[in-house]
């Protein structure tokens, strides 16, 4: 087994991998990204991996919201409402301060197709 560092930083390489493969104009919660880099549970880690992505050009951190749709409150994506501006300028749809997640989340199909990249690409964090 690797140690605890080498090993947080393999799921952090999912996380990233699993966040670049959101197609534009769609979103995913933080639970879905955590079950693609191996484990549900692990919404806070994708969390906090997310804030410390070394970079936003590469990975669309802003693509991915909680599971009711809301946006980050947080500085992360550049102070208050930044977040949303991305997501407008990508096409997504807002009901009020919520993304539309049923027009705007990623599909079953998306999850599967990014699910089957990463154990290609990416394989399973022992």
């Amino acid at each position: 087994m690797k140690n605890p560092d080498e090993r947080r930083g393999l799921v952090a390489q999912r996380i990233y991998a699993a966040v670049r493969m959101i197609p534009r104009g769609k979103v995913a919660s933080y639970s879905q990204i955590a079950a693609l880099a191996g484990n549900r549970n692990l919404r806070r880690y994708v969390g906090n991996a997310l804030h410390k992505n070394p970079d936003n050009s590469l990975t669309p951190c802003h693509r991915v919201v909680n599971a009711k749709g809301l946006c980050s409150g947080s500085f992360a994506f550049g102070g208050h409402d930044a977040q949303r501006r991305k997501l407008e300028a990508e096409g997504v749809a807002f009901d009020g301060d919520h993304v539309d997640m049923e027009k705007c989340a990623i599909t079953e199909d998306d999850f599967e197709e990014i699910r089957a990249s990463l154990e290609r690409d990416f394989p399973a964090v022992p």
